[in-house]
């Protein structure tokens, strides 16, 4: 399983749905500027009620893209000592793109998204709809890189892991079937390789 890691640029965005993440395992860090002289009362009590999980970065020092060097930082460190980590960089900034791609080469599981709603754990746990699944579904699969899984069983542990293990054998079955139908994933014995939607990411 995963170890998931939020890392905010603060700077950048200012989250009002950390709720979200309750329930969830994760390591959150919110990289605050060194010009950013305060944080919101509701975004602070919001982080304070996630627990020890939850915490502050504020950078040294000034510069162009400072903050982004930081949170580049501490993603090397902990990839270094996890070798679990899933990073989930929050930045409407396209700069740490060049960086995830890198990441994801080296097999490190890395997105950035604009909104934590974004995130594909958080995604499956509010999807409703059999398109909405799907699509979260879809989303953690392109993520994964060369790392996707290659065994029908193995796909089905990583689907099941995606909904905290709680989808009993036939709907786990029936959402296998429909990636098959919409030609997300092509089976074959024993086997999975991937349709371009999820194969070309």
């Amino acid at each position: 399983m995963k170890n998931n890691y939020i890392l905010i640029d603060f700077e950048n965005v200012q989250p009002k749905n950390l709720e979200l993440l309750r329930g969830h395992p994760f390591t959150l860090m919110v990289f605050v500027g060194a010009n950013q002289k305060s944080v919101p009362f509701d975004f602070a009590k919001a982080l304070q009620d996630l627990g020890e999980n939850a915490g502050y970065q504020k950078i040294t020092g000034n510069g162009s893209n400072a903050l982004d060097f930081h949170i580049a930082f501490y993603m090397g460190e902990i990839a270094a000592k996890d070798a679990n980590a899933y990073f989930h960089v929050i930045s409407r900034d396209k700069g740490f793109d060049p960086l995830i791609v890198h990441l994801r080469e080296r097999k490190i599981h890395a997105l950035r998204h604009v909104d934590l709603s974004e995130i594909p754990f958080v995604k499956i746990s509010n999807a409703s709809s059999l398109d909405q699944k799907i699509e979260a579904i879809v989303d953690s699969l392109r993520s994964r890189g060369t790392a996707r899984p290659r065994k029908i069983k193995t796909l089905k542990g990583t689907v099941n892991a995606l909904f905290m293990k709680t989808l009993d054998q036939d709907n786990l079955e029936a959402l296998v079937d429909e990636l098959k139908r919409r030609g997300h994933v092509v089976l074959n014995e024993q086997s999975v390789s991937y349709g371009p939607g999820i194969a070309r990411h």
